[in-house]
Order: C-alpha cells, then structure tokens, then sequence
C-alpha cells in the first residue's frame, strides 16, 4: 500500500518502511507524527484519488533526524563590468521513516 502525501508545499509518494527527507517540520527527534494531508492512495492495482484530499486517509511517521542538505551554490557574473556575486544556501530538512499508511 502507497500513499502520494504534501507536505512543505512538495509532494512524496511513500510506503511503509521507507525513510524520506522532506522540508523542516517542527517536532522532536523520536516523536511520531500523523500527516492528513493525503492526495491519493494506491493498493495493487487500485487508486483511490482525492478531490483534492482523500476523505480519512492519514500517514504515521516517526522523525528520525533534523539536518541540512548540501550547499548550493549561487555565483552572479556580469562580464566586463567588475561584478562579482558569491553566495551559498543549506536548506534545512527533517528525516521521516513511513510506519503505516491507514486509507
């Protein structure tokens, strides 16, 4: 059993036992949180697909960790005209593992 969820403004398609990084959730490392923000839901060859969200579907995850992605780096140049930008972001990101899909 699958599920397509949105958090974060970005959507994931998860399963029980997977581990997935999505945008910075505010709540501590072992506690478990309930997504309800379900759009679809998938068994086999069934589709349940919500108009936009599926009616008393919801997702448990456990948080794993809190961290930050790799830097990206932003570099600005325009030729012939001494400017020179540098500049560099870490987007923070919280580490979900998938405990059950109920729907």
């Amino acid at each position: 059993m699958y599920a397509v969820i949105k958090t974060g403004g970005k959507q994931y398609k998860v399963a029980a036992g997977e581990k997935i990084k999505v945008e910075a959730i505010a709540a501590d490392v072992g506690q478990e949180i309930v997504i309800d923000q379900v759009l679809a839901v998938g068994n086999g060859a069934e589709l349940k697909v919500g108009t936009p969200l599926v009616a008393g579907a919801t997702v448990k995850a456990t948080v794993v960790a809190h961290g930050k992605h790799d830097k990206v780096r932003i570099f600005k140049l325009r030729r012939r005209k001494h400017y020179k930008k540098s500049q560099g972001h870490r987007q923070q990101y919280t580490e979900l593992a998938i405990s059950a899909v109920n729907g």
